[in-house]
Parts: C-alpha cells; sequence; structure tokens
C-alpha cells in the first residue's frame, strides 16, 4: 500500500479523531506503517514530542494509535486561543506568536502552506500511508481561499476525502449533501464518500436513507460506526467544550477500599490539558468532575485547579465565583488541593506576567510558596524524576518561570534534589503534566491524599493507565473494522478518489490552484 486519506467532518466533533484514530490503529494491525496528520489544528490541549515540539494531543494519539512516536511533522501548525479573537500560533512545534483570526486568515496561513504540505509530504516518503484529519468542515466557503487543513491539503495532495456526519445530532443526510453541494467542483471530485458516526438502534432503518444519498451523490457510505460509550480518547478544542456538568468517565468497577475518593476539577477559563485527570477517572472508587460553584468543593475529598491558557484569567474567575475563598478554607483545614501547571501558578504567592496577560505583577492565592515570573520563550519538556518515591514522568508546556521559596519538595530527581513544584500541607503543584499517568505514583498520590481527606479509600493495586488506554485504542480499530466497508476503505487509500464522481450543484465557484502543489504521487 502507498496513499492516504483525509477525513473530514460535516461539522466539529463529529468525530474526525476518533475516525482517523480509528483507522491508523487498523491499518498497523494489517502490518502497514501508517502515520497521523493534521496541517493545522486549534486546541488547548497539547503535547510535547521527545524531540521537545508542541503538538495538538489528538495527533499524539492518533500516533500512539498508530504504534509510531509523534513528531512536529504530524502537526506543524498549531493554534491555541487566548480569547475569542486571538491565539498563539505555534509552527513546528514552537511558538511563533500571538495573531487575530483576522490576521491569520488575512495571509499568514496562505503563506503556511508550502510548509503542511513539506510535512506531508516528508510523512509520505516515510509512511506507507498517511491518514490526514480535517478540522471542522470543508464547506466553510468564506475560509476556502485560505484553506490549508480541508480541501486546500486534499487538493494539494491529490488525496481522497471521507466525509464523518454525527448522525446523534440529526441532520446527518442534509449535511453530507448540503457539504459536497458547497464545494467547487474540483474539490467535489475528491469527496470519495461518507461515514455515519455515532449511530444508535437499527442499521437496517437506516439503509434506504444510505441508498438514497448514493443515487443523490454518487457517492457511498463507507460504513456507519455504532455509538461507543466511554471511548476516553484525548480531546482537542479547549476553547469550544463547555464543561458545565460534565462528569468524566470512570471506571465501573466498585472501590477497592471501603470509601470512593471525590474529585472536583474547577473549570477555569481556557482550560488546557484537562486530559491530566483521565488517569484519576480511570481508577476504580474515583470520582471526578468538572466544577464552577464554590459550593461544589464542600464534598470534594482532592480539588484539582488545571492548567490553563489565561493564568491571571483564571485567577480573576476563581476570584468571580468565590472559588477562590473556598480554596483558601480548605487548605487552612488541611484539605488536599493540587494545582497543575497554571493551577500550580495560581496556588503561587504573585505572578508577574507582561507576556500572556500583559497585567503586571498580580498577587495569587498564596497557598504555596511560590513567585512565578512569564518569560517569553515557552518551556517545553519531558523530565523525569520521582515523587512520594516512585517513578514519574512527563511533559512541560509553560511560560511561567517559578521560584520556590520554601516548602517541601515535590518532584525530585531521587536523591532529594528539587527538580518541579513544592508541597506545602495538604496543597501541592507542579508544572508537569500528565504525571498522574505514572502508576506507582499515582496510587501513592491517592493514598496521600485519601488520608489527608480521612477516607477509607484504598487504590487498586493493578490499574495500569498505559495498558487502559492501548485497550481504548484497540477499540477503536475494533469499530472500524467490524463497521466499516474495510475492502472499499483499503482500495481508496490505496488508489484515490474514483474517477468520474458527480458535480452535485449549485457548487461553490473554483477555489485557487494550491500553490506548491506536490503533484499526484500517491
Amino acid at each position: 500500500m502507498s496513499g492516504g486519506l483525509l477525513v473530514a467532518g460535516t461539522t466539529s466533533d463529529a468525530g474526525k479523531s476518533v475516525v482517523t484514530a480509528g483507522i491508523c490503529r487498523w491499518l498497523v494491525r494489517r502490518g502497514v506503517k501508517v502515520a497521523p496528520f493534521k496541517a493545522q489544528n486549534m486546541s488547548l490541549n497539547s503535547f510535547v514530542t521527545r524531540e521537545g515540539a508542541e503538538i495538538g494531543r489528538a495527533q499524539a494519539m492518533q500516533a500512539q494509535a498508530a504504534r509510531v512516536e509523534p513528531t512536529a511533522l504530524m502537526n506543524p501548525v498549531l493554534l491555541k486561543p487566548g480569547s475569542d479573537r486571538s491565539s498563539q500560533v505555534v509552527l513546528m512545534g514552537r511558538a511563533v506568536g500571538e495573531m487575530s483570526a483576522r490576521g491569520y486568515h488575512g495571509g499568514r496561513q496562505e503563506q503556511l502552506l508550502s510548509t503542511v504540505v513539506d510535512c506531508l509530504e516528508q510523512l509520505r516518503g516515510t509512511y506507507d500511508a498517511v491518514i490526514c484529519e480535517g478540522a471542522g468542515s470543508p464547506a466553510e466557503i468564506n475560509l476556502r481561499r485560505t484553506d490549508i487543513v480541508n480541501m486546500g491539503i486534499a487538493r494539494a495532495a491529490r488525496f481522497p476525502v471521507m466525509v464523518v456526519g454525527d448522525i446523534d445530532r440529526g441532520g446527518v443526510f442534509a449535511s453530507f449533501f448540503g457539504t459536497t453541494a458547497l464545494l467547487a467542483a474540483e474539490d467535489q471530485a475528491l469527496i470519495a464518500g461518507y461515514l455515519v458516526n455515532k449511530f444508535r438502534g437499527d442499521v437496517s432503518l437506516l439503509e434506504p436513507g444510505l441508498d438514497m444519498l448514493r443515487d443523490l451523490t454518487g457517492r457511498p457510505t463507507y460504513g456507519v460506526l455504532p455509538f461507543a460509550h466511554g471511548l476516553g480518547i484525548d480531546e482537542e478544542d479547549g476553547l469550544r467544550v463547555s464543561l458545565r456538568g460534565t462528569v468524566r468517565e470512570s471506571a465501573v468497577a466498585p472501590p477497592h477500599g471501603e470509601d470512593v475518593l471525590r474529585v472536583a476539577v474547577c473549570a477555569v477559563p481556557l482550560m488546557s490539558n484537562f486530559t491530566d485527570v483521565d488517569a484519576l477517572a480511570a481508577e476504580p472508587g474515583v470520582v471526578v468532575r468538572f466544577v464552577d460553584r464554590a459550593e461544589e468543593l464542600s464534598d470534594a475529598d482532592l480539588v484539582i485547579v488545571p492548567g490553563t491558557r489565561g493564568t491571571v484569567k483564571a485567577l480573576a474567575w476563581l476570584r468571580e465565583r468565590g472559588l477562590a475563598d473556598a480554596l483558601l478554607r480548605r487548605a487552612a483545614e488541611g484539605r488536599p488541593v493540587l494545582g497543575i501547571c497554571g493551577g500550580y501558578q495560581i496556588l503561587g504567592e504573585h505572578i508577574e506576567d507582561e507576556v500572556e496577560s500583559r497585567a503586571g505583577q498580580v498577587d495569587a492565592l498564596g497557598l504555596l510558596p511560590v513567585r512565578i515570573r512569564f518569560d517569553r520563550e515557552k518551556t517545553l519538556a519531558r523530565p523525569v524524576g520521582e515523587a512520594l518515591g516512585a517513578p514519574v514522568q512527563g511533559y512541560e508546556i509553560h511560560h511561567g518561570v517559578a521560584e520556590v521559596r520554601g516548602g517541601e519538595p515535590f518532584l525530585t530527581d531521587g536523591r532529594g534534589q528539587r527538580l518541579d513544584g513544592c508541597r506545602s500541607g495538604a496543597v501541592w503543584g507542579t508544572h508537569w503534566h500528565g504525571s498522574l499517568e505514572s502508576d506507582a505514583f499515582r496510587r501513592r498520590f491517592l493514598t496521600e491524599t485519601a488520608r489527608a481527606a480521612g477516607r477509607r479509600f484504598v487504590p487498586a493495586p493493578d490499574t495500569c493507565f498505559a495498558e487502559l488506554r492501548e485497550e481504548q485504542l484497540d477499540r477503536l480499530g475494533d469499530l472500524i473494522e467490524e463497521h466499516a466497508d474495510t475492502d472499499a476503505l483499503w482500495r481508496l487509500i490505496e488508489s484515490g478518489a474514483p474517477a468520474g464522481l458527480p458535480f452535485i450543484a449549485p457548487g461553490a465557484p473554483a477555489a485557487p490552484a494550491a500553490p506548491g502543489a506536490p503533484g499526484t504521487r500517491r
């Protein structure tokens, strides 16, 4: 096999990330050397590769599904929203500045097309197949001229496109037809067919509609994926996701000890890397929920202040909603609080920020003896160390530089020398994302938390987060293998879009030819 595919969607959250990961896992199980790719990602959930590059967590997850090491080539452009109107632009894993949406779509995006095409070509030269993920919808006709992630990259690479639709939202047939009909003829020629996602019920009742869709568009549906609960994969868009009332998928197993352990995560604005708590939710007997009211902290055994792209904004939000006072009361009572990255900075004494918010010096909550100064250069690292006598590893993505002025060491080098973070009583803080995925450390931390909270909770001795994640990725591969027409999908990836696909009126005006197109090599 030598080829590729673009997985597009009728909307955001249609399931592009899941389907891309599932196809990667299905292919690698068939012996195909495959890589994921997303030209441009907008997300507050990011990851650090081994070479120290920042990419979207969804692409890191897809690389794991493909059983390859993630690299910056797989996500050359990452946009990290700082507000509704501006984002930090991360190019090839390095932050290159802030830009407004108008400025980005007004010219900068077009300039990046040659970069993303070059990255895709490098992957195509190394792997048997590259499975690309689009963004939003390919039918955003107001943005088509500057598109580098949907039809822009599909046309440049001559990749076939499969459009995923979320039937759980309703209107999936209209979405499939409308998405196709809004595209220019040159783009429609690459729309090979459709995939229905999140279907509930009897598939036979859907089949007449699929037949009608084929008659209307001349394009097949490559499968109907059932609604699957508790997939637990890394989520992508931290700006758009509303977490009010959301509860993380917790293990169905009963607690190993006598009590459950309740974890409340403050749903701060511009929350980043909230996947940090997934390892806690995977523990039997640990209940994780996101909260935004002070009273919701009262019965929590552990409160987590997570990372955020807007530390000063999140601090003000905590104060406005009474959550800051609730955190102060908890600390005074010796009840556990954990701050991660931006949350760690919020728990310190003060923040000096001339980079992110440009607010200057701001008093923080004063729960940890730490002073934070924001540096223009972002720290990106994959550290390893020890905490509570157990090995721990994580990754760092932050502008804040911590000056620790007291407290007990938290994460150390194994000889007691502080690497990061600190502890004061029952308040803990660290810049390390992902540390709770280290099983032995997580168990010891939960044991400490339960003791401080007065709970008879005992961590299960055999929970392995890495194995659970592998199981979830295998479930994604199973969804593709069992519910998609894999023979047809294989031909599509290998041979490209079929010739002679019909044009669906009205069609958009022809989009300009993509500069730097690499030709038609598959």
